[in-house]
């Protein structure tokens, strides 16, 4: 199957202290299964939407996106995005939270012996953490939990992990090295944190932890990633990694892609940014542009979320299509839409399109005749400047290629 490179940029000098076990032979890329995890908190129950879900979705995003800029500026100097150098308001609760209802889980192992953990793999952040076994706090209930004194492998490490939120406010855990596993693929002083605190919402989350796969440029800790602590050993060929996300045969594929997953070429748009996955793109609407710019494609996000004035422009070019009353859709934001005539969406990068399936297009409807759909491109004002978030609901409908080596993005039609 060929692969089309329509930019092609410089390769990222990736010379990281972290190690990762000498592998011999080929390197191959290894699959990762992945399962759709739900903490009982999902946007809709039984089709319908859930109110207080989507409001608390959009304070998560914002607040994921102050503390990846706060991290930035921390480890270059400089804001990422200006926009978002204003605080947010503080939560009720200041424990690390789980950042969706909904995410991509799969199985890591740390330590010697191995220490087992489900965790979320998240490409709109940077760092690694799972539970800490000191922690009291009621989320870290029901999880595996991350034991330094029963690793032989484990080395704490000076600093603090550090959740801060845009008035000051932090949650923290102990920065640790150890052995982390990913299918196979061993990074043998991998950094990540052990936390010691977590809200009540994510006791209810099945899922242990989380694995970042942005660039390290916003990661908290300020160390390599996995896939640049990998890369940069020799574990695998190319700092690559594919996603597909769909409700069966889902998979994180770590070293390439997996051209069994998807049909043609890939559709490469190079990044404007190392630092999250920030390209640029367009949506339309009935095949007439309705947005052209920024697009962080981020599968830790359930929806796509962009500026509040660029998203009230695409909803209307939506026949019919209407700003969804606070009452209904538990804040601002949301856009309603006939169930009965969705509109056609697509994105478009570098040229080809994508199209968005009416089902995605749908959180679900405003009550049980069925007949009103809420969008999930939604809109709110702390987001990067002038950018997209294009989250799940745009990512389940195409074969998603992370390319860290050559600084840029792509899509593919699903087998």
């Amino acid at each position: 199957m060929r692969t089309s490179f329509t930019t092609a940029f410089a390769i990222l000098a990736l010379g990281y202290s972290t190690s990762a076990a000498p592998t011999s032979g080929p390197k191959r890329g290894i699959t990762i299964p992945l399962s759709k995890r739900s903490n009982g908190t999902s946007l809709a129950k039984d089709g319908v939407i859930v109110p207080g879900a989507l409001a608390a979705f959009t304070k998560r995003v914002q607040q994921k996106y102050a503390r990846g800029n706060a991290a930035y500026k921390k480890n270059t100097g400089k804001a990422l995005f200006s926009n978002l150098e204003k605080p947010l308001a503080r939560r009720q609760n200041e424990a690390l939270t789980d950042e969706s209802g909904e995410l991509w889980a799969g199985t890591i192992t740390i330590g010697t012996p191995a220490q087992s953990f489900l965790v979320d793999f998240d490409t709109g952040s940077a760092d690694i953490w799972v539970p800490n076994s000191s922690c009291n706090s009621g989320g870290c209930s029901g999880h595996n939990s991350y034991n330094p004194s029963a690793s032989s492998t484990s080395t704490a490490k000076s600093g603090d992990f550090s959740i801060q939120y845009g008035d000051g406010s932090t949650s923290s855990g102990p920065i640790y090295t150890d052995k982390i596993t990913v299918a196979g693929l061993t990074a043998t002083k991998q950094y990540f944190s052990a936390v010691t605190s977590e809200s009540e919402s994510f006791s209810s989350d099945p899922s242990d932890g989380l694995v970042g796969l942005a660039f390290s440029s916003i990661s908290q800790i300020g160390q390599p990633t996995i896939i640049e602590s990998l890369y940069s050993s020799g574990a695998i060929s190319e700092p690559t990694f594919g996603f597909k996300l769909t409700s069966s045969g889902a998979e994180l594929y770590i070293g390439g892609t997996d051209e069994s997953l998807y049909t043609g070429d890939i559709t490469y748009s190079p990044l404007t940014s190392q630092s999250y996955w920030l390209t640029t793109g367009s949506a339309t609407v009935d095949g007439s542009s309705a947005y052209s710019g920024g697009m962080i494609i981020d599968s830790g996000t359930t929806l796509v979320v962009g500026p509040t004035d660029s998203v009230a422009s695409f909803w209307g070019a939506v026949d019919g299509a209407s700003a969804c009353d606070s009452s209904v859709c538990g804040g601002d934001g949301y856009y309603t839409f006939s169930c009965s005539n969705p509109p056609s969406i697509a994105f478009e990068f570098n040229g080809p399109s994508f199209a968005m399936s009416s089902s995605s297009l749908s959180i679900g409807t405003t009550d049980s005749s069925g007949s009103t759909c809420v969008g999930s491109i939604m809109a709110t004002s702390s987001v990067p400047d002038d950018a997209w978030i294009v989250g799940d609901a745009f990512m389940t409908n195409v074969y998603n290629v992370f390319d860290e080596a050559n600084s840029q993005v792509g899509f593919a039609n699903l087998a």
